[in-house]
């Protein structure tokens, strides 16, 4: 009489792992893993804190903790918080406007391409930063100048990436189309935004910390609207309150990081089929 075959005991009897076996630490693994070190070092951070090992400007990660709390619970945070994150998504979606939408002409025409090239090439390296007393000239100290230099930041990343992404379209998959009658419009929208959508959402994810960095400076050096991060940073430190400054900047870490995330939410949804076949699940 033959036995039943064993069944390994991470297995339920239809087959499957159960919850709570080996199988879930190792896919907890990772993100563990990825935790550990900043989680060590904010634990030093504060013993050190509290031995006095430190100078005063690196105040305790509970200061900071508690500072944020408060800043939250006053609200003064949400308004500050607010107002950059209008200033780094408006510049970044017209930076990625311009800059994905030109680089995609430009991967598809040769003359544009030769056009834009070596003025891309020759203005890439500015910092964008450098060029914001003239816009503030031009605009005033307002949001408008501080979505301008943004989107100027952002545009080159969005236009480098598109145009490379559509130069790289395999020729095959334009020839194949326009054999079975695709105009030059189905080509562009069928096959070349497709093909080079995966570059894209590279360039857009650069072009998004790039935002919240000029955020950050731009609100530094036109401030005198006294909103934003940039300046709540600005002004704590001219009053020497360190913790409202590392509270400052952790809103702006997590505001990025959450952006961040939403991007590759999105990426993964609109390129859902292209990252399996490409084994990016990402």
């Amino acid at each position: 009489m033959s036995r039943p075959a064993s069944r390994s005991p991470v297995e339920a009897p239809g087959g499957s792992a159960r919850v709570g076996q080996p199988g879930a630490f190792v896919r907890l693994g990772p993100a563990l893993q990825a935790l550990a070190l900043p989680l060590l070092a904010v634990v030093l951070w504060q013993v050190f804190a509290a031995l006095g090992w430190l100078p005063a400007f690196l105040v305790s990660p509970l200061a900071v903790a508690e500072q944020f709390v408060g800043l939250v619970r006053s609200g003064e945070l949400f308004g500050h918080a607010r107002d950059s994150l209008y200033r780094s998504l408006a510049g970044f979606g017209l930076g990625a406007l311009f800059g994905a939408g030109l680089g995609l002409l430009a991967g598809v025409s040769g003359k544009l391409e030769r056009f834009f090239d070596p003025l891309v090439s020759l203005t890439y390296p500015i910092p964008k930063v450098a060029i914001l007393p003239v816009l503030i000239v031009w605009f005033g100290i307002s949001d408008t100048s501080k979505i301008v230099v943004i989107a100027i930041s952002c545009f080159y990343p969005c236009f480098i990436t598109a145009l490379s992404g559509a130069r790289a379209v395999d020729p095959a998959w334009v020839w194949a189309a326009r054999n079975m009658g695709a105009d030059a419009r189905q080509v562009f929208f069928k096959v070349i935004l497709p093909a080079a959508a995966p570059q894209m959402f590279t360039g857009l994810r650069v072009a998004l910390a790039l935002a919240f960095i000029l955020m950050f400076s731009s609100e530094m050096i036109g401030s005198s609207n006294r909103t934003g991060l940039g300046f709540l940073i600005l002004n704590a430190d001219s009053a020497g309150r360190y913790d409202r400054l590392f509270a400052a900047v952790l809103a702006i870490a997590a505001l990025g990081f959450a952006s961040d995330r939403l991007l590759l939410w999105v990426r993964a949804r609109l390129l859902a089929g292209q990252l399996v076949a490409e084994g990016d699940g990402a």
